[in-house]
């Protein structure tokens, strides 16, 4: 079988979809050849590359062919357009002349879905499309683009483009709800976790490194933690408002990363003695982030349940590790975590709720390590592994269908 990969973000960019879309590409050129369509590299990439049409290599059963689109930085937004719309300009004629037996699209560009779905009917291809982040509805529901006509005939698009998939696949089943929601046939909206590395039970646990777990705990006796992206789509403002609350508990909210709201979060926390803001810690180190804090947390805001879909839930599982889920009750975070033990949701806008359920886990060392458990017991019903195999499987009978 021979599968195209649509997805402007590809390493050496560093992007979430640049690590998964290598990640799937990887578990497809076991059995089958695998072209990559993107573009040059600009989101935080290892290394840079001269302009040219387009460049090619060839790694294994993986061609990847990168053609010349714009490589502006990410955090210059309205420079960063133009990288999507070069690429697509690039890469529709150039994926006309790719052989191909099934088109796969991830969501780079945020209009991806609607270009894979344009390039599969052009070659007569079957399309599987994998949504990541679930357009337009986050850039509206993030106020990144006012509702109006744009956004509308985006919506149409993307309806479009869902229809004419011969699979969907999602990251959970709050975006299956919301992509079923837009009529859909639910039979073709399948749900694929990114999951997690699950170690075998005789492999000993990863080094920590105590530098690392001392950076992010401070003085604090309990720690709460949210590591990752600091976009558009958090309910920052209930978070922030219940750690003034807890300031003299000796209560800690830390925040690891970095994204478009960090400066103004960071303005927001000025004077707040339990609130800390640390950059990203190199790969290596993400076992010892992750083993860091009391409990992590996921947050998202009211509206946005399954369109944003948080996969450092699986990781945090794999650490031994409880949730506090700041998000709708309809979301995975909280359905799952509240089923099988892990996690307990608090309401996006609800700081007083927020707050008392901390004071509780913090006075409560019992039922903490009851939750750390059952996230252990947990984690493997997402190995990534199996995960990948079930991604695999969905394209191969998408061709044959």
């Amino acid at each position: 079988m021979r599968v195209l990969l649509l997805n402007l973000y590809f390493p050496p960019d560093t992007s979430a979809t640049a690590k998964m879309a290598q990640t799937v590409v990887d578990a497809l050129a076991e059995h089958h050849d695998v072209t990559v369509l993107c573009g040059r590299p600009s989101y935080d990439p290892t290394e840079r590359r001269l302009w040219r049409l387009w460049q090619e290599e060839q790694v294994g059963r993986v061609r990847i062919v990168c053609v010349g689109s714009t490589d502006y930085p990410r955090f210059a937004m309205n420079r960063r357009v133009l990288n999507y719309l070069s690429y697509v300009a690039l890469a529709i004629p150039r994926a006309l002349f790719l052989r191909s037996d099934v088109v796969l699209a991830m969501t780079d560009p945020p209009f991806a879905g609607i270009v894979g779905a344009f390039v599969a009917l052009l070659k007569g291809n079957p399309y599987v499309y994998n949504i990541r982040d679930l357009y337009p509805d986050m850039a509206v529901g993030g106020s990144i683009v006012e509702p109006g006509l744009f956004s509308r005939i985006w919506e149409r698009l993307h309806r479009w483009a869902l229809r004419r998939a011969t699979r969907v696949i999602v990251l959970g089943n709050d975006m299956r709800a919301r992509i079923t929601g837009k009529g859909v046939d639910e039979t073709h909206v399948l749900v694929v976790r990114d999951g997690t590395e699950i170690r075998s039970p005789d492999s000993p646990p990863p080094p920590l490194d105590l530098e690392v777990i001392r950076a992010i705990r401070g003085d604090f006796k309990f720690v709460l933690l949210h590591a990752g992206n600091l976009g558009f789509y958090g309910e920052w403002n209930t978070l922030l408002e219940a750690a003034r609350e807890l300031a003299d508990e000796g209560i800690g909210l830390i925040f690891v990363g970095d994204g478009a709201q960090r400066a103004r979060l960071e303005a927001s926390a000025a004077g707040a003695k339990n609130v800390r803001f640390l950059d990203f810690f190199p790969a290596s180190k993400i076992p010892s982030v992750l083993a860091a804090p009391d409990v992590h947390l996921i947050s998202i805001k009211d509206g946005l349940e399954g369109v944003i879909v948080p996969s450092k839930l699986y990781g945090i599982l794999a650490a031994g590790k409880p949730v506090i889920a700041v998000a709708p009750l309809s979301t995975d975070a909280v359905t799952l975590g509240l089923r099988q033990g892990f996690s307990c949701g608090a309401s996006p806008g609800n700081a007083s709720e927020l707050v008392a359920l901390v004071r509780r886990l913090s006075r409560n060392t019992g039922e903490v390590e009851k939750m750390s458990r059952a996230a252990l017991a947990a984690a493997p019903d997402y190995d990534r592994v199996q995960e990948l195999k079930k991604f695999v499987q969905i394209i191969e009978e998408a061709v044959r269908a």
